[in-house]
């Protein structure tokens, strides 16, 4: 898709989980855009102390853009609570259209220094999730006439360097990527797309600046618009022909003729930082420069 190009979103239906902040509400606002219907699946209800947005904020603020919005209370991690929204949300559009699988926690401790509880927790938000949320979906995506699974997890590289630090997290994101690899496959023969998009650098969100590295760290990330923006031009294609694939956002971008990506920076001085599971030797779009954590 070229960038300008009259594909829209408008009318889709649009499941995704954790919508209510982040790169999650962002996508939502991107389709909202364009007119869609969006089910704003997450568990905040009310505000929390540090984390900004809750499913009705993220509702208000989609229907301000010229979407449809459904807030709906979901715990990934209970196939129960996952049912029944899926079922609310056809209830309510009259199907689903795209699965956004972006729900995630965040836990870098080492083998040694991480709660087993922590470690229960990202495996069953991150992977368990994952599966459980793309399942209760496929029957309605079968019957969607361009249905995409879209899963913010990294490209698939099992060299022991993105392991060997926070090898309970790394499980726990590259099974989310391995349930696309795996469901892509599985439903080539019936028309669903299922496929991982990855920021190429920190994204700014809640998560950045609590988990990782505060202020300093979100001067040199990028907006969640970028990873939207990719994921608009992901949904749009065709499903049969685009499946099975492990996307970097900018050079989704830049293959879809986005040149300027200036505008995506939250601070235009300071050195882009390289997401975790993103190789330095991958090819970068012409005039993007980032430094990597190692």
């Amino acid at each position: 898709m070229q960038q300008g190009n009259a594909v829209s979103l408008s009318g889709k239906t649009l499941f995704i989980t954790g919508a209510s902040r982040g790169i999650g509400l962002a996508i939502a606002l991107r389709a909202a855009r364009d007119g869609a219907n969006i089910a704003v699946a997450a568990k905040t209800v009310e505000p929390h102390a540090k984390l900004p947005g809750t499913i009705y904020s993220a509702a208000r603020e989609i229907e301000q853009a010229g979407g449809k919005a459904l807030p709906l209370v979901v715990d990934v991690r209970e196939e129960a609570s996952v049912r029944a929204a899926v079922q609310q949300c056809v209830a309510a559009f009259g199907g689903i259209d795209i699965c956004i699988n972006n729900a995630s926690a965040i836990n870098l401790s080492s083998t040694e220094q991480i709660e087993l509880k922590r470690f229960d927790l990202i495996q069953q938000i991150n992977t368990r999730g994952t599966f459980v949320t793309s399942r209760a979906c496929l029957p309605h995506l079968k019957q969607a006439p361009n249905p995409h699974i879209l899963t913010l997890s990294p490209p698939l590289d099992l060299r022991a360097k993105w392991f060997a630090p926070h090898l309970a997290y790394s499980l726990s994101k590259y099974g989310m990527s391995l349930c696309m690899l795996g469901m892509a496959q599985e439903y080539r023969a019936a028309g669903i797309a299922c496929n991982a998009l990855w920021p190429r650098t920190t994204i700014a969100t809640a998560a950045v600046e609590f988990a990782l590295g505060g202020p300093q760290m979100l001067r040199r990330s990028r907006k969640p618009e970028i990873m939207a923006d990719a994921a608009h031009v992901i949904l749009s294609r065709p499903a049969r022909e685009c499946t099975g694939q492990f996307l970097i956002d900018d050079q989704v971008l830049y293959d879809s003729g986005v040149r300027d990506f200036e505008r995506y920076r939250i601070d235009p001085t300071a050195t882009l930082l390289g997401d975790l599971f993103v190789d330095a030797a991958t090819p970068l779009p012409p005039g993007v420069q980032v430094e990597f954590m190692r």
